[in-house]
């Protein structure tokens, strides 16, 4: 027999959301100092886009247990939807603190602080989220475009290469490749095929669009 709490889980993994909150509610009146019930019904709750009730369990969580990583972690994304990038920077870097090291964690420190207007510190963040997980498409690209913008050009054709490897179809990466072949390695030939390549993917993509025609221009002057 599984305990309340183990239940409550499945049921959540399983999409039986009712099922769920009603187990967890259940693990709360038998163990109500557990703060790791409360960390799972505040993710179930903030699932389900309840999110002040699911704000409430994770700082009971914390409450309780000021050591529970993963409650700053749930509190720091809630922070980060609701557009409170300073609490949500203040909530993560203390999930860090506490021992919690993720890739989650860092994609959405770098995220927060890079909505801060600090790419340049944002970008070890996103370089640790792909150590981590390699395979991690979205931390690929925040972290090419964190690079791009310190100028830092190689290695961010690098992780917008690695992007496309992971997947194919992604139109903004090859876009920001014909960027950087365009604006920084002076290759008009190979910017065109990035931004035919985004275009073809995605054919209202208005940015790759307007980098193509700018190139050609160029190019026509230049002849």
């Amino acid at each position: 027999m599984l305990d309340k709490n183990k239940q409550g889980i499945k049921y959540m993994q399983e999409g039986q959301y009712e099922e769920a909150a009603k187990a967890f509610a259940e693990a709360i009146e038998e163990n109500p100092n557990d703060s790791l019930v409360y960390i799972n019904f505040g993710n179930l709750l903030s699932a389900l886009g309840e999110e002040e009730k699911a704000l409430n369990f994770f700082n009971k969580a914390i409450e309780l247990d000021p050591e529970a990583a993963t409650a700053y972690y749930g509190a720091g994304n809630l922070y980060f939807n609701d557009e409170n990038f300073a609490e949500a920077r203040k909530m993560f870097e203390e999930a860090m603190k506490k021992g919690l090291d993720n890739s989650d964690l860092y994609f959405m420190l770098g995220m927060t602080i890079q909505q801060i207007d600090q790419p340049r510190l944002a970008m070890p963040y996103f370089q640790r989220a792909v150590e981590l997980n390699v395979d991690d498409i979205e931390a690929h690209f925040q972290f090419g475009l964190s690079l791009a913008s310190q100028s830092m050009i190689d290695e961010a054709i690098e992780q917008f290469n690695k992007v496309i490897e992971l997947d194919p179809t992604h139109a903004d990466a090859y876009y920001n490749l014909g960027v950087a072949f365009a604006g920084y390695k002076d290759d008009g030939e190979a910017a065109i095929l990035m931004f035919d390549k985004a275009l073809s993917l995605q054919p209202d993509h208005l940015l790759a669009g307007h980098g193509k025609k700018l190139v050609e221009e160029a190019g026509n002057n230049n002849n």
